[in-house]
């Protein structure tokens, strides 16, 4: 089976830090690619300072070329809010795919807000890596506290795996305050989906 690793965000904007991350889970979990998942709107941020999705997916696209990274904002075309819906659809979809839902430790923190968290576990493995500054609270979490006993478990989900690596300084928060009209000066014409083909706008 075809394995492929879901990295989901805003992705405002993209960059270098999640191209490297992909780049290493893949490796270390042994992965065909990884699809970047743009979100249309995350429920849990703010949508002030929230770059159109073209802009967002044509930094996706930037960052993660020459690389086996699939850019797609397939959210929009499933209608889809929430992860748990998303991917449920994706493994409706893609039947023939083995999925690893891939996050930051600064997500595992906040994982028991999201929506029927407990059901993205049951649907597929989650990889977390470890983000600078984040490693306590994602150990103290809530949805660590669920999580902890599938540990190192590969088959079937729920399963986690804890991946460390250098850390990566960048975040898309500091590009931001040193560039807050960064979605202007990005080319956004001619935009395809990696996966549905259709046209980004």
């Amino acid at each position: 089976m075809t394995r492929i690793g879901l990295l989901g965000g805003s992705f405002n904007p993209a960059h270098g830090g999640h191209r490297r991350i992909s780049l290493f889970v893949r490796a270390a979990l042994g992965l065909d690619e990884v699809w970047w998942l743009v979100s249309p709107g995350n429920p849990l941020k703010p949508r002030a300072g929230m770059a159109p999705l073209a802009a967002r997916f044509a930094s996706a696209k930037r960052q993660a070329r020459r690389a086996p990274i699939r850019i797609t904002a397939i959210e929009q075309n499933l209608g889809t809010r929430y992860t748990v819906d998303t991917l449920a659809l994706l493994q409706r979809r893609y039947p023939k795919i083995r999925f690893v839902w891939i996050m930051g430790a600064d997500n595992l923190a906040q994982f028991h807000q999201w929506r029927h968290w407990r059901e993205i576990a049951r649907l597929m493995p989650i990889a977390v890596v470890a983000r600078p500054g984040y490693d306590g609270a994602a150990m103290r979490a809530p949805a660590m506290g669920f999580l902890r006993r599938y540990r190192a478990r590969c088959a079937p989900p729920p399963a986690l795996t804890l991946l460390r690596f250098d850390p990566d300084p960048r975040s898309a928060s500091a590009i931001r305050q040193g560039d807050p009209q960064w979605a202007d000066h990005i080319p956004t014409r001619a935009l395809r989906d990696g996966l549905t083909r259709r046209a980004i706008t």
